[in-house]
């Protein structure tokens, strides 16, 4: 079957490239994201198929025709009966000996299915695991995807200045987050990335708090972390904000946390590891004194998903490529008093970090 009748052929072209490279004779997709990527299959069941020569969606009666319209390209399967009536078949169609799945995806219990389905039947496969593969893919966006992903974080960004002006004194947390969650509706958004978190003084402390019914105050830091979907891409923005004056105390901490990630910003390449990325905004806050104070990674890949490749932490062993885009997001968080992180979206182009993210930030 020829690539370029698919929707997505660049994509699918890279997963067979891999599936030689692994030594298989196809991959199971079972993840909802990594069908979509590949297939422009937006429905909510479903199963791709993929060799060197053959591509089948099989999914369900509800969505064989949503299918052929969506995913160009792909022969569909509809699936009818239990899994012993129409997956060792297919197998046998496809030729297939040596079958990847994705092991990050299926449970043991999926898992132990297909394989029974398998054992019922004279057909020999053996099911491969294989972890990561169209996640390494997803990582690097081509340029549609940048047009989607700027989409749904300036929808975000819009969506958080509103709502950053309508924050008072006594507005609660979950007052905050819905007033936010309103204006990505109004402004286009299929739906919140994430769930909104609002995390008023002390509460800002805990980097990823539930947001609840606590009151904002003035004087005190507000973490905002908000995210929209457009289109299925997903945009992450964190901001600190201060109602009313931030006494020393505040600028000198939020500062501290600005100049990292504009450290960062600025020196963050094409070639360097995650590690080395998360290196370069947590040296700053060590030697102000804060290294116990900040507990999570630089940042993270996104798109389909709002935490996806590539890692931008102390572990991140995968080197950044033009093409990729991942937040960059470092925090302090002091029990007892509170926390500041600051958090824009970045793509890699030319070897350099292109930022994303245009809402507003405090200065002092």
């Amino acid at each position: 079957m020829s690539s370029s009748r698919f929707r997505y052929p660049n994509r699918v072209a890279a997963l067979r490239s891999l599936i030689q490279e692994q030594e298989i004779d196809g991959m199971l997709i079972s993840d909802a994201h990594n069908r979509r990527y590949l297939s422009g299959f937006i429905g909510s069941a479903g199963y791709l198929f993929i060799t060197e020569t053959d591509a089948v969606l099989a999914t369900d009666f509800r969505y064989t025709e949503q299918a052929g319209d969506q995913a160009t390209g792909f022969e569909i399967s509809q699936i009818k009966g239990r899994l012993t009536e129409w997956f060792p078949s297919l197998l046998a169609d496809l030729d297939v000996k040596k079958l990847g799945f994705e092991s990050d995806n299926l449970t043991v219990a999926g898992l132990k299915l297909f394989e029974d389905a398998i054992d019922e039947t004279d057909v020999e496969v053996s099911l491969e695991p294989k972890s990561g593969a169209a996640a390494k893919i997803r990582a690097i966006k081509d340029e549609g995807e940048i047009e989607l992903l700027q989409k749904a974080i300036d929808i975000g960004d819009a969506a958080f200045e509103e709502t950053a002006a309508k924050l008072t004194a006594g507005m609660t947390e979950k007052e905050a987050a819905w007033e936010f969650e309103k204006a990505i509706r109004e402004r286009g958004a299929e739906c919140l990335s994430f769930d909104t978190i609002v995390a008023n003084g002390p509460n800002a402390a805990r980097p990823h708090h539930q947001t609840g019914d606590s009151e904002l105050q003035e004087g005190q830091t507000i973490v905002f972390d908000c995210g929209a979907t457009y289109q299925g891409y997903c945009s992450d923005l964190t901001r600190t904000v201060v109602l009313g004056e931030a006494d020393d105390e505040v600028a000198r901490i939020y500062n501290i946390v600005l100049e990292a990630q504009e450290t960062a910003i600025e020196n963050v390449t094409s070639g360097i590891t995650g590690s080395d990325a998360d290196a370069i905004a947590r040296k700053i806050i060590d030697d102000a004194g804060y290294a116990d104070n900040f507990g999570h990674s630089l940042g993270h890949g996104l798109g389909l998903e709002v935490h996806e490749d590539p890692n931008v932490g102390p572990r991140g062993t995968t080197v950044l490529e033009d093409g990729m885009p991942f937040t960059i997001e470092p925090g302090i968080y002091i029990p007892g008093w509170g926390g500041v992180r600051i958090e824009d979206v970045v793509v890699l182009e030319n070897g350099r970090a292109r930022v994303l993210s245009h809402a507003q930030k405090m200065r002092f």
